[in-house]
């Protein structure tokens, strides 16, 4: 399992448009990911999981990535957090 951290820049935090483009980003990759934040934990894979979390700037949120291809996928979603959120 791959893990990494990330703290939202995102004056609006992970609302619907980022959270959009993550599930959209997350559904590319074979491996399973989950997002916490403050004890929640998500699936990025599905919308309303993702926004359920009410993930606000300057959170920090969890990712755990797990799978057969998860280290080319931990990077890969590392460089969309950095991009996007």
């Amino acid at each position: 399992m791959q893990q990494f951290t990330f703290t939202v820049k995102d004056a609006l935090g992970i609302h619907a448009r980022p959270a959009g483009l993550l599930v959209k980003c997350a559904q590319g990759f074979h491996s399973a990911i989950n997002i916490t934040l403050n004890g929640k934990t998500a699936d990025a894979k599905r919308l309303f999981s993702v926004m359920s979390l009410n993930a606000k700037q300057n959170d920090t949120v969890a990712f755990q990535i797990e799978g057969a291809d998860e280290a080319a996928d931990c990077a890969g979603l590392k460089a969309f957090c950095e991009k996007n959120l």
